[in-house]
C-alpha cells in the first residue's frame, strides 16, 4: 500500500482506489492475477466483559433511550461470524487488555472465562496490554499455556471451572497467541513471548506485530513487570521489518496497545471519526500519532488500543471545515490516517471497549509484490438487537452456555449485598482532581488500617487510576436510589485485588509525595490526583511550578472505626499556606495500596517509607466499611458534612 496516495473507507471508494492502483500493475503483467481480499476483525480492552457493559451508540448525540445494547461475549462470536462469513481470508486480531480490571464474573476465576470466550470468539493474534501485567509474567505465561492456578501449594478451588475448557477440572489455555515485541526478559535478552504473528492468505503472508506501551512500567504494580525490559514501540517495529522482508513478507499490520482521542471529543464524533486527527485538545501530538510518526514506511495499518476511545483514521467523513462526522459519506472525502516516518498517511484505527464495537478492515493484497494495496476500515457496534446475530448464537449456543455457567457460579457472591447508598458517587473527577468515589475508597481503607495491630494509620492515600469506572454507584441504565450497592457493583469499581500496605512517612515526605502527583516534580510524567481520606485536605495552585505547587496541608485526626466519624484531636498544620514544611521530621503511619507502596504511577517517594506492614485486600476493607451503612444501618450519604468534603482545593 506504501504507493497508494489514497487510503479508502467506503466500499465504492475503495473499488475506485483499488483500480488506480492496480492499473500499472495490470499493464505490464502478461498474465495479472486479481488482488486477494482479507478481512482483519480487530478489537481492544475486553477486559473480561462477558456480559453486556449496557448501551452505547454511534456517537454520543443519539438519545440514550435509543442507543442499543450492545457487547457480550456471545453477541461478539455471532458479530465475528458473521463477518467472517463474508470472506474466506479471514483473521480476528487485537490489541491488548483482554485480561485484568476485570468484572467479577472472570476475575474470581482469575481470567479463565476470559480467555475461554475469546477462544471461542475466534481471537488468532493479540497484542500484550499492561493490564496482561496486573498478576505477574508467569500468571499471564498460565494463561497462554493453559494449567490450573496453585494457591498456596494445592489447586485453586476458583481455577478450572473449564466451563469453556475441554473438560471439567481443566483449563485449556489460550488457542490465540499473545504478541509482545518489545518485552524483553533481561536476563535472558529474549522477547517474553513471540514478537509477531504470521497468517497465510491464499499463498501471500501477512504479519502481525505486537506491541506493548513502553510505559508499562509506571502503571502497573512493579513486581508484575520484574525482571523485564520494555522497550521503544516505533524503534522495536522498524528492527523487524528487515527480518519479515527476508522471510518474503511485504504486508505488515501492528497491534498495538495505545492510542489517541478524538480532539477531547470522546465519542462526540462517532465511532467512525478522527477529528483533528488523534491530537490532543493543546494541539500536541497524542501518544498513538507520535508512535505512529516513528513507524518505517513498511507498516500497513496500525489497530490501537489503551485509551478506551473509539476511532478509524482512514478515510475521513467530515467536510474540509471540520463539521461533525454523519456517519455518511461525503461526496469528496479527504484522505486520513496518521502520518509515518516517511510522511505517508497509514490508517488507525480503536474499537472503544468492553467488546462494544468490533473493527471491520476490508484489506487488498497484490499477488505479485505482496504488498497491501487498500484498506477499507469501519467501526461497528456489536448490536444485541441484530436479528442475524441472534440467529447465529441460538444455532450455536456454547458461548452464550460459557457465559451462563459462570454467571451461575458467582451469582451468590456477586449479588450479596454490601451496603446501602443515597446517592451515586463516579470516578470522575472535578477540577481539583477529587473523585466522589475516591472518597469513599480512602475512608475505606483509612478504617480497615487505624486499629494499631493492623497498623496504626492515621492517613490514606488511593491512586485515582484505581478507581473503575463507574464508581460507587446504581449501574441501571436509568439509576434510583437508595441503592443496595452489592459486592459485584464493588468490585467492578476496585477489581485489581491489591493488599493495602501501611508505612510511616515524615511530614516532608507526605508533601513530597503531593508534590509528585503534577508533571515535572520528581520525575512525574502525568498529573494523577490521590485520593485523600476524611481528616485530611489541602490546596494546589494550577500556575505553581513544578514542586511547588502544595500548600495549606492539614491535618485532623479521625476515627473512622466508629460511625459516625469523631474527630479524636485538633487540627494542626502540615504544609502552610507559603508552602512550607512546619515540622520535616515529624512522622505519620501512612496507608496505601501496594501497587502505589512499589513505586506505581511514578509515585517513587513511597519507597522511602519505612516500618512497613502489609493488610488486608483492598476489596476486603471496602465491604467492611460498607457494613457500616447496610440495614438497619443509615445509608451512606456523599453529602454528609462529616465527611469534610470538599478536601482538595484548587487554586489558579
Amino acid at each position: 500500500m506504501k504507493h497508494l496516495a489514497q487510503i479508502t473507507l467506503a466500499a465504492a471508494i475503495a473499488a475506485a482506489s483499488m483500480a488506480g492502483a492496480f492499473a500499472g500493475a495490470q499493464a505490464a503483467t502478461a498474465d495479472p492475477k486479481p488482488p486477494i481480499s482479507v478481512k482483519i476483525i480487530g478489537f481492544n480492552d475486553y477486559h473480561g466483559n462477558l456480559q453486556s457493559p449496557g448501551t452505547f451508540g454511534v456517537n454520543t448525540t443519539v438519545p440514550s433511550a435509543l442507543r442499543p445494547p450492545v457487547g457480550g461475549a456471545e453477541f461478539m462470536a455471532a458479530h465475528v461470524a458473521l463477518m467472517k462469513a463474508g470472506n474466506k481470508n479471514n483473521v480476528v486480531v487485537g490489541a491488548g487488555d483482554f485480561i485484568g480490571a476485570t468484572p467479577l464474573i472472570s476475575a474470581l476465576f482469575y481470567d479463565e472465562p476470559s480467555v475461554e470466550t475469546l477462544n471461542r470468539i475466534g481471537l488468532e493474534f493479540n497484542a500484550v496490554g499492561n493490564h496482561e501485567f496486573d498478576k505477574g509474567k508467569d500468571e499471564l505465561k498460565r494463561l497462554q499455556n493453559g494449567g490450573c492456578k496453585v494457591t498456596g501449594g494445592l489447586p485453586d478451588p476458583n481455577s478450572c471451572k473449564g466451563f469453556g475448557s475441554s473438560a471439567p477440572g481443566m483449563f485449556d489455555g489460550a488457542r490465540y497467541k499473545w504478541l509482545s515485541a518489545n518485552v524483553v526478559e533481561t536476563a535472558t535478552g529474549r522477547t517474553l513471548l513471540p514478537a509477531y504473528g504470521v497468517k497465510t492468505f491464499d499463498g501471500v503472508r501477512v504479519a502481525f506485530i505486537g506491541m506493548t506501551l513502553q510505559a508499562t512500567p509506571t502503571i502497573v504494580t512493579p513486581t508484575g513487570v520484574a525482571g523485564l525490559e520494555f522497550r521503544n514501540e516505533a524503534q522495536t517495529v522498524n528492527l523487524l521489518v528487515p527480518r519479515l522482508r527476508a522471510l518474503g513478507i511485504e504486508a505488515i499490520v501492528v497491534l498495538v496497545h495505545q492510542g489517541g482521542f478524538q480532539a477531547g471529543s470522546g465519542n462526540a464524533n462517532g465511532i467512525n471519526g478522527c477529528l483533528s486527527d488523534l491530537k490532543n485538545a493543546d494541539g500536541s501530538d497524542s501518544d498513538i500519532r507520535k508512535l505512529v510518526a516513528g513507524l518505517d514506511n513498511a507498516v500497513d495499518l496500525v489497530i490501537s488500543g489503551h485509551t478506551h476511545a473509539a476511532y478509524n483514521c482512514s478515510v475521513s467523513t467530515v467536510d474540509v471545515t471540520g463539521a461533525a462526522n454523519s456517519g455518511v459519506a461525503v461526496s469528496t472525502p479527504r484522505p486520513t490516517g496518521l502520518p509515518n516516518k516517511a510522511g505517508r498517511l497509514v490508517p488507525v484505527t480503536s474499537s472503544s471497549a468492553f467488546g462494544r464495537v468490533l473493527t471491520e478492515v476490508d484489506v487488498s493484497i497484490d499477488p505479485v509484490t505482496r504488498d497491501i494495496v487498500a484498506v477499507s476500515a469501519a467501526n461497528r457496534l456489536v448490536d444485541r438487537t441484530n436479528p442475524a446475530a441472534v440467529a447465529w448464537v441460538a444455532a450455536n449456543p456454547q458461548v452464550g452456555n460459557i457465559v451462563a455457567s459462570y454467571n451461575t457460579a458467582v451469582s451468590p457472591l456477586a449479588s450479596a449485598v454490601i451496603g446501602t447508598i443515597t446517592a451515586g458517587m463516579s470516578n470522575t473527577a472535578g477540577s481539583n482532581g477529587e473523585q466522589p468515589a475516591g472518597d469513599l475508597i480512602a475512608d475505606a481503607q483509612l478504617q480497615a488500617t487505624q486499629p494499631a495491630g493492623v497498623g496504626g494509620a492515621v492517613l490514606a492515600f488511593m491512586n485515582p487510576g484505581g478507581v473503575r469506572s463507574p464508581g460507587i454507584v446504581n449501574p441501571a441504565a436509568v439509576p434510583t436510589y437508595p441503592y443496595d450497592f452489592t459486592y459485584g457493583n464493588a468490585f467492578t469499581v476496585q477489581p485489581f485485588g491489591n493488599s493495602l500496605v501501611t508505612m510511616t512517612l515524615t511530614a516532608q515526605q507526605i508533601k513530597n509525595l503531593l508534590e509528585q502527583q503534577f508533571v515535572g516534580c520528581l520525575g512525574q510524567g502525568t498529573q494523577r490526583v490521590l485520593q485523600i481520606s476524611n481528616g485530611l485536605s489541602y490546596s494546589w495552585s494550577a500556575a505553581a511550578p513544578a514542586c511547588s505547587k502544595v500548600s495549606s496541608l492539614s491535618f485532623t485526626a479521625t476515627d473512622l472505626t466508629v460511625n459516625p466519624p469523631v474527630t479524636t484531636a485538633p487540627p494542626e498544620i502540615i504544609v502552610d499556606a507559603a508552602g512550607v514544611v512546619v515540622n520535616p521530621a515529624k512522622s505519620y503511619r501512612v496507608t496505601v495500596n501496594n501497587f502505589l507502596a512499589t513505586g506505581g504511577d511514578g509515585f517513587t517517594v513511597l519507597l522511602g517509607g519505612t516500618n512497613v506492614l502489609g493488610g488486608a485486600q483492598d476489596i476486603d476493607a471496602l465491604v467492611a466499611y460498607m457494613a457500616g451503612f447496610k440495614a438497619p444501618l443509615a445509608a451512606y450519604d456523599p453529602s454528609a458534612s462529616v465527611l469534610n468534603k470538599p478536601r482538595i482545593l484548587r487554586l489558579p
